[in-house]
């Protein structure tokens, strides 16, 4: 044998000849990665803060700190957060695994925290750039290398929530789940095409033929590796084996109408989720059945189930074309089969059964209610509803418009290649398209998976484009006579002018739109603002401890029992959006938080029980009902579920402008939201404003009011003000209800104490008015009126109960910077007393006799 022929020159003129792509697809990641960190100074703060995106991403740097303080035991019951209860933790145990690892291995052994902070602000942003890998492969094998190359440029450059969950500083496990989703199909994609070119069948697995299984067998293991991996980024992960499964199944009935042998997608198939089901099985907890939340045994019985069924069609399909069936009978063997699984299931598992029912609904399904105020899961085209119409806002926002009507062309030209010549690689990823637009319909959150279908099926339509101009034989032609630098210039000659115009057209019309949307995009990462990183360290700082240590392994309760917490231990009641905030940075535990826990109301109808939580407790139309409502989140009678309350103007918003209002979404978890506003005519049409109702809930007296009136709950804090909608909330008040208030900015966030209150007594004539007040000076130097009144009884006696201490705060209990700038004036008639309350009276609820 030659030189010229031997395995070794071929394979160097293989590695040879793939260089310029990988060189081009690694400058892309590149780019990608730098497109990522633009907004690092959002996230590295000139104070030496290091601000997260969003809600999740805190939580994960949770998780991570907790990891590496307890290496190799990770949180899974975590009674930090959702008190009284704790949370068990649904997160994938890789994300937090790799940066682990990764921090493990920089800090030799030690990281420091800053180490820690910085490599996780990053981690995002490098698995966002790597995902331009398997989508360059995904494109190659479905149109060669231009479109691959188009593909990883797309998703490169792809704006929305791609971009949004893979920047610098959103360390959340949605950008793995997109890397490790995206490479599962690419090696499910590349053992099809082995195993379809190969001819495999499982006579070569019987007879060990390792010429025919090798290379099959590989991509097949390494899909099943990668599906693990996606599952252990997110519990959802069989969406994708749905996905899989719809594929496998029109193969399948394919493959038999054209007489052609399923048995590489058996192996390929049965192989895959083997493995995954067998790498999965570590992290199952048994104690959590058959939950899609957590991981359990659902996820290994889904896993084995899909290998049955690989081998159950596979075995179907030899016996047709064994016994020369007719195959229009293959679909309705295939459809009675599924309805006697689902039948057994019903029998044997009913939880699985109603979970695998339900699944469709839950993924493809417009939520309704309470859920559907979570910006994850209302429905890319109805982003505001049902009731406000069908709209392409997110659509552009999220792709922008041209790449995705380009998309759907794509996948239109990818239809009819599939009618004329049907390949397994190009109806697989067909149906994975199809699906996940389906599942953007259902839930804008799939948004970020549905950017590599954007990606892909715009760079098929690229690529064909490209045929039209004869770039195959352009790449050919550089492949064969570019050598070196010195011969560009021959090459250049030979390009056509149609071919420039195709590039610039694919650059004007796909890739420049992304492009620009993108550098819109990064400009800022999120997160919390400066006020709520202020009451969140003032919180940590001037609040007692609750007697839980932070980072310490805490066993769950058995089941149906609560977990025992210490007397010290108390709750902090505020929106669930503002939760991992609350823990991570103010070390308290917060009653709500981002896994929707916590949050209380209604699920079903308006008839249901209102579960008390942070939904009723704020929507609450009197300090009594509210009151109620905190003393029933604790089960045990003598505590209430929560000792501060944290408000912040959003969630005092019924509409804004510069705030994301949230009251609206308060209401909605109740199922009751009428009323909270009121239509009146301007003239040039009905404008609506706050309600009586919205004035008298318990969020409006809270931050609107400052508590002014309140027996039991007192302002210990506010940051300082931006400018929101809170003066036009003042104005409507004063001006359509008759009220007094300073139409000012307030607060942003502020921060009250629920205390039993001082109980101040005195004796006048009977039914007297007696009035108390004082005047309530803030940390920021801010003043407001504390008052309430009241009638003496038929003996002349009168009560008030008070929040305020004036002699300032004690040892070991909050260090309020909020308080009374004198004694409290009782006045009734003429005459006027003044009284001094101390902290103890108010935390105690002692009398204090006048």
């Amino acid at each position: 044998m030659s030189s010229q022929n031997s395995p070794t020159s071929t394979f160097r003129s293989k590695i040879k000849s793939s260089l310029p792509f990988t060189l081009v697809v690694s400058i892309i990641g590149f780019i990608a990665f730098l497109i990522r960190i633009r907004p690092s100074d959002s996230v590295f703060l000139s104070n030496g803060f290091v601000r997260f995106g969003g809600n999740d991403p805190w939580y994960h740097m949770r998780t991570l700190n907790f990891l590496l303080e307890n290496y190799p035991s990770r949180m899974f019951f975590n009674p930090m957060t959702n008190y009284p209860n704790g949370s068990y933790i649904h997160f994938g145990p890789l994300f937090d695994q790799m940066m682990a690892i990764t921090s493990l291995f920089l800090g030799m052994g030690n990281p420091s925290q800053e180490l820690v902070n910085t490599l996780g602000a990053y981690f995002p942003a490098v698995l966002g750039a790597l995902t331009v890998i398997p989508v360059y492969y995904i494109g190659k094998y479905l149109g060669g290398h231009k479109t691959g190359i188009l593909a990883a440029i797309l998703i490169a450059f792809a704006p929305g929530q791609f971009l949004h969950r893979s920047i610098i500083g959103f360390t959340d496990h949605h950008v793995s789940e997109t890397l490790f989703s995206t490479f599962f199909m690419m090696f499910f994609m590349l053992a099809l095409i082995s195993a379809k070119e190969k001819g495999l069948r499982f006579e070569h697995v019987i007879t060990k033929n390792l010429d025919a299984l090798k290379e099959p067998l590989i991509y097949s293991i390494m899909a099943g590796v990668m599906y693990s991996a996606y599952q252990l980024s997110w519990p959802g992960a069989s969406l994708f084996l749905l996905i899989t499964l719809v594929y496998a199944v029109i193969q399948y009935v394919l493959d038999n109408f054209r007489g052609e042998s399923s048995d590489y997608l058996g192996i390929v198939g049965t192989v895959t989720f083997l493995v995954s089901s067998i790498l999965i099985l570590p992290f199952v907890h048994p104690e959590m059945g058959f939950s899609m939340y957590y991981y359990s045994w659902f996820h290994v019985i889904t896993a084995l189930g899909a290998l049955v069924i690989f081998a159950v069609l596979g075995f179907i399909g030899r016996e047709f074309k064994k016994r020369n069936l007719k195959a229009y009978y293959f679909p309705l063997v295939i459809f009675g089969a599924f309805i006697f699984g689902l039948i057994a299931a019903k029998i044997m598992v009913p939880s699985l059964y109603s979970l695998v029912i339900n699944a469709p609904h839950s993924i493809f399904g417009i939520q309704t209610g309470g859920p559907s105020t979570i910006a994850e899961v209302y429905s890319i085209f109805y982003p505001n509803g049902k009731i406000a119409g069908f709209s392409f806002s997110r659509v552009y926002e999220y792709f922008t418009a041209p790449a995705f009507f380009a998309s759907i062309a794509g996948m239109i030209l990818l239809t009819a290649n599939i009618v004329r010549k049907p390949k397994p690689e190009e109806l697989l990823t067909l149906v994975w398209g199809l699906l996940m637009f389906m599942a953007i319909y259902g839930q804008n959150r799939f948004a970020y998976y549905y950017s590599v279908n954007i990606a892909v099926m715009g760079a098929y339509l690229g690529g064909r484009l490209l045929e039209l101009v004869k770039w195959d034989r352009l790449e050919e032609n550089f492949g064969t006579n570019v050598k070196s630098l010195k011969d560009f210039p021959g090459f250049f000659k030979s390009v056509k002018i149609e071919q420039i115009f195709a590039v610039l057209a694919i650059f004007a019309v796909l890739v420049l739109p992304e492009y620009s949307s993108a550098m819109g995009q990064t400009i800022g990462t999120g997160g919390p603002n400066g006020p709520w990183i202020e009451a969140c360290l003032w919180l940590q700082s001037n609040t007692p401890d609750p007697g839980m240590d932070y980072n310490s392994v805490y066993e769950a309760p058995e089941d149906g029992e609560l977990f025992d917490y210490p007397e010290t231990a108390y709750g902090v009641m505020s929106w669930w959006d503002y939760g991992h905030w609350i823990e991570t940075i103010g070390y308290r535990m917060p009653n709500a938080n981002p896994f929707q826990a916590g949050i209380g109301g209604r699920r079903g109808s308006i008839e249901d029980e209102n579960q008390p939580g942070a939904s009723p407790f704020f929507t609450a139309q009197s300090e009594e009902e509210a009151t109620e409502v905190l003393e029933a989140v604790d089960p045990d009678p003598d505590k209430a579920g929560a000792r501060y309350i944290v408000s912040d103007i959003e969630m005092a918003s019924l509409f804004g402008e510069g705030v994301n209002p949230k009251f609206g979404a308060m209401t909605s978890w109740t199922l009751d939201s009428d009323g909270y506003t009121q239509a009146y005519w301007t003239g040039s049409g009905y404008q609506y404003f706050p309600s009586d109702r919205y004035f008298n809930s318990m969020e409006s007296r809270l931050h609107i009011f400052d508590g002014n009136g309140l027996k039991q709950y007192r302002l210990v804090h506010e940051t300082w003000a931006y400018q929101t909608q809170e003066t036009w909330h003042k104005q409507v008040y004063n001006y359509m209800y008759g009220g007094n208030i300073s139409e000012d900015n307030t607060g942003y966030v502020k921060i009250f104490e629920y205390v039993k209150g001082a109980n101040i007594t005195g004796t006048v004539s009977p039914d007297e008015t007696v009035k108390i007040s004082t005047t309530i000076q803030t940390g920021q130097g801010r003043t407001f009126g504390y008052s309430q009144s009241t009638t003496s009884d038929s003996d002349g006696r009168y009560e008030f109960t008070v929040p305020y201490s004036t002699e300032g705060p004690i040892s070991g209990e909050t260090r309020f910077d909020t308080a009374p700038t004198g004694p409290y004036v009782v006045s009734y008639g003429d005459t006027t007393k003044e009284v001094r309350v101390t902290e103890e009276a108010v935390l105690n609820g002692e009398e204090v006799k006048i």
